[in-house]
C-alpha cells in the first residue's frame, strides 16, 4: 500500500458516496483474515492502515494474565513487566508482526474488499432510488424475455414486469420503449428486485397525471379508479374551482389528452366521470353510458337497486357485466340493476326477471355465469354518452 492508494479510495468516496473511513475499516478486517489464512497462526492480531500514507502494520495482540494457558494470546505479567514495568492484569501488549512479503496478500485482498463494497453501495443506492420512486411512472426499454416474464432496463437497473402484472393480448418487444408502474421493491440477496406493472390502476392514474397539468397542480383530483386491463378502465374525477370542468380537463381538447392515455395502454377504453358525495349521483354517473332513472339506497348493507329504462338495460349491464361491476368497483356499493317494467310490472307486461348483482370485490370470471343464468343480454354494442374513449 502507498499513497496512490489512499488517493485512489479518496477518489471513489467522491465517486460512490462510500465513505473513506468505512472503506479503510472493512479493509482492516479483511486484512486480519488474510494473514491467518496465509500466515496459519491463531494469533489474535490487528492490522493498522495509515489514513495519510497507505502503510499497513500487523500487530500482534496479546492480553496480561497472572497464569499463561494460551501462548498465542496470552502474555504473563512478569514477561509483560519486563518489557515495561507499568503493565498490569488484563492490559493488552500489541507486537508488530507485519511480514515481509504482506504487501502483496493486502493488495488483493483491498482489491476484492474495495469491489465489493463498490457493489454494495451501487445495490444500497440503487434501492434508495427507486423505493422512494415506488407508485411511480417511469419509461423503460424491453431488454429480454424470459419464460414470459420481461426484464425492463429502466435505468440503473433492470425491472421484473411478471406475467400476472401483464395485460392480455399486450405484445412486448425486445429494445421496444414502454411506459411500466413501480409497484415494490425489495432488498435480495441478488441485490435490489423492482417489480412493475402494466395492469395496475394506478398506471392510468399516473399516466393521467403527465397528461394533465390540472391534475399535477391538485386543481382536479382522481378520485377513484376501477380497471379492468387490457379492456375498460372507469376513473371519477373532482374539482372544487368551479370554474374547472374536471371531466373536459381530463378530455383535453379534441379528445389529445386522453386519447394520449389511450394509446399508451394499447386502445384501453376509458370512462371518465364527475365524483359526487351523494351515492346516489356517484352510482348514477358510474354507470354511464347508460341512463337511470331511479337509484335505492340501503347504507346499513351499501347496496344499492338501479332502475333503468327497459332499453337501456343491456347497455347499464355491459358486455359481460362489465360496465355495471366496473360502476360497483368505482363507487365501493353493491347495485342490483332493474329495468322498469321489472320494477313496476303492473304499469305493463315485463320480461323475464333479471336481476344482476355485482359485489365490488366479486371475481370477475363467476359474473358472467350469472348473468348468463338469469337471461341478461350480452355483446351489445355501446355508445358513449359521456366521456368515455
Amino acid at each position: 500500500m502507498n499513497k496512490e492508494f489512499i488517493y485512489a479510495i479518496e477518489d471513489l468516496e467522491k465517486e460512490k458516496q462510500i465513505s473513506k473511513d468505512l472503506l479503510i475499516e472493512a479493509i482492516e478486517i479483511a486484512l486480519v483474515s488474510a494473514y491467518k489464512k496465509n500466515y496459519g497462526t491463531a494469533q489474535n492480531v490487528r492490522v493498522h492502515i495509515d489514513h495519510e500514507t497507505g502503510d499497513i502494520d500487523v500487530f500482534m495482540r496479546k492480553d496480561v494474565v497472572e497464569e499463561v494457558f494460551d501462548p498465542f494470546i496470552e502474555v504473563s505479567l512478569e514477561e509483560a513487566r519486563a518489557i515495561d514495568p507499568e503493565y498490569e492484569v488484563d492490559d493488552v501488549i500489541e507486537y508488530q508482526v507485519t511480514p515481509r512479503d504482506f504487501g502483496r496478500i493486502a493488495a488483493q485482498t483491498a482489491k476484492q474488499v474495495v469491489v465489493q463494497r463498490i457493489r454494495e453501495a451501487e445495490r444500497g443506492m440503487i434501492y434508495d432510488d427507486f423505493i422512494n420512486r415506488q407508485s411511480e411512472v417511469v419509461t423503460g426499454i424491453v431488454h429480454r424475455i424470459s419464460n414470459e416474464t420481461v426484464f425492463i432496463n429502466i435505468g440503473k437497473t433492470e425491472g421484473i414486469l411478471a406475467v400476472t402484472e401483464q395485460v392480455r393480448g399486450e405484445r412486448y418487444l425486445v429494445n421496444s420503449r414502454i411506459k411500466v408502474y413501480i409497484m415494490d421493491v425489495k432488498k435480495t440477496t441478488k441485490g435490489p428486485q423492482v417489480y412493475l406493472s402494466r395492469s395496475h390502476p394506478g398506471l392510468v392514474k399516473r399516466l393521467f397525471e403527465l397528461e394533465v397539468p390540472e391534475i399535477q397542480d391538485g386543481l382536479v383530483e382522481i378520485k377513484s379508479i376501477a380497471r379492468e386491463a387490457g379492456s375498460r378502465t372507469k376513473i371519477a374525477v373532482y374539482t372544487e374551482d368551479p370554474n374547472i370542468d374536471a371531466v373536459g380537463a381530463c378530455v383535453g381538447a379534441r379528445g389529445n389528452r386522453v386519447q394520449a392515455v389511450v394509446d399508451e395502454l394499447f386502445d384501453e377504453k376509458i370512462d371518465i366521470i364527475n365524483w359526487r358525495e351523494e351515492p346516489e349521483e356517484l352510482i348514477r354517473n358510474a354507470l354511464s353510458p347508460a341512463k337511470v332513472e331511479e337509484v335505492l339506497l340501503d347504507p346499513e348493507s351499501k347496496a344499492a337497486t338501479v332502475i333503468v329504462p327497459d332499453y337501456q338495460l343491456s347497455l347499464a349491464i355491459g358486455k359481460e357485466g362489465q360496465n355495471v361491476r366496473l360502476a360497483a368497483k368505482l363507487c365501493g356499493w353493491k347495485i342490483d340493476i332493474k329495468s322498469h317494467s321489472q320494477y313496476y310490472p303492473e304499469e305493463g307486461e315485463g320480461d323475464d326477471v333479471m336481476e344482476i348483482l355485482t359485489r365490488p370485490d366479486e371475481p370477475e370470471e363467476t359474473l358472467p355465469e350469472e348473468i348468463a343464468e338469469a337471461g341478461a343480454v350480452t355483446g351489445v354494442e355501446e355508445t358513449p354518452e359521456e366521456a368515455e374513449v
